[in-house]
């Protein structure tokens, strides 16, 4: 296995994961009309072939 090849490929997918959750997020909230407290939620990532399964939950304050 490249190490440099594994870590450049992980960050670009990576930065492609959190610029278009960010944005979707984004694009819920409003569309919720939701303005205040927070919004719960939760990424599942697997990876085929590799026994990836994880999970990350959260909460995304959005003021008071």
């Amino acid at each position: 296995m490249d190490e440099d090849k594994l870590n450049m490929s992980l960050r670009k997918f990576l930065k492609q994961v959190g610029v278009t959750s960010q944005q979707q997020i984004e694009k819920a909230v409003r569309a919720s009309g939701k303005q205040f407290g927070t919004v719960a939620v939760k990424v599942v990532l697997t990876g085929e072939g590799i026994g990836l399964d994880h999970t990350v939950t959260g909460e995304i304050d959005l003021g008071e």
